[in-house]
């Protein structure tokens, strides 16, 4: 297994029967979703531990260069142009890892969701339809489907009964609204099931958007 990325633990009791693993997007770090413990309240659901690793520090291109935690490297405005593939896949091992922690502590892969904003979101999508195993699901924010050309053949077929929860904001200005319903078209066309929302919003989160996450995983997980 690999050795862990650096990351914070909740749980809301002592015996937790669900993992909730969240990806940060570019620049954060795993504090940024930490409140969404409490506001999605989910009390009615058995005991979950929500894991929010910190992506590694890199030199982001369309950054100058500079270093920040990221998933992957991103060369320009267009996000799918000369894609970091290296990156990617190397930010897929290490969320496979807290997969791996999870089901060796007893939590099995049925009952464990991955879930990410912007390029977080990104790597749910990138790790969790190729995992071999069917997650509970993936929860998916104002993000896009990387590597979508290879995700027909890499996919794995454990992953088409995932339940996808995919939201996006329609005035985003750092991932195209476009970009975002041409990934939700390419998974429809793969049959996956996918609940999509659309708000009035650009790169962020929003109350109606927390609410209709929370109807959205206790339905998949109760």
């Amino acid at each position: 297994m690999s050795e862990l990325l650096e990351h914070i633990q909740i749980e809301t009791n002592d015996n937790p029967e669900i993992a909730i693993i969240w990806m940060h997007g570019l620049g954060a770090d795993g504090n940024d979703f930490v409140p969404m413990v409490r506001e999605l309240d989910l009390a009615g659901l058995p005991g979950i531990r929500f894991i929010f690793p910190h992506a590694k520090t890199m030199p982001v291109t369309v950054n100058n260069g500079y270093v920040m935690r990221a998933w992957y490297d991103i060369t320009g405005a267009e996000l799918t142009r000369r894609e970091d593939e290296g990156g990617l896949r190397a930010s897929q091992k290490d969320i496979e890892a807290f997969i791996e922690r999870e089901k060796a502590r007893g939590i099995p892969a049925s009952r464990i969701i991955l879930a990410g904003f912007s390029q977080g979101c990104a790597m749910t999508i990138q790790t969790g339809l190729r995992h071999p195993e069917r997650l509970a699901g993936l929860l998916c924010l104002s993000g896009y489907v990387p590597l979508s050309a290879k995700l027909a053949t890499e996919r794995t077929e454990a992953s088409q009964s995932t339940p996808i929860f995919m939201a996006h904001g329609r005035y985003d200005n750092v991932v195209p609204f476009n970009r975002a319903e041409a990934s939700r078209d390419l998974l429809v066309s793969l049959g996956y099931q996918l609940e999509w929302h659309e708000y009035a919003m650009q790169h962020t989160l929003c109350l109606e958007e927390v609410e209709h996450m929370s109807a959205w995983l206790k339905k998949v997980l109760s």
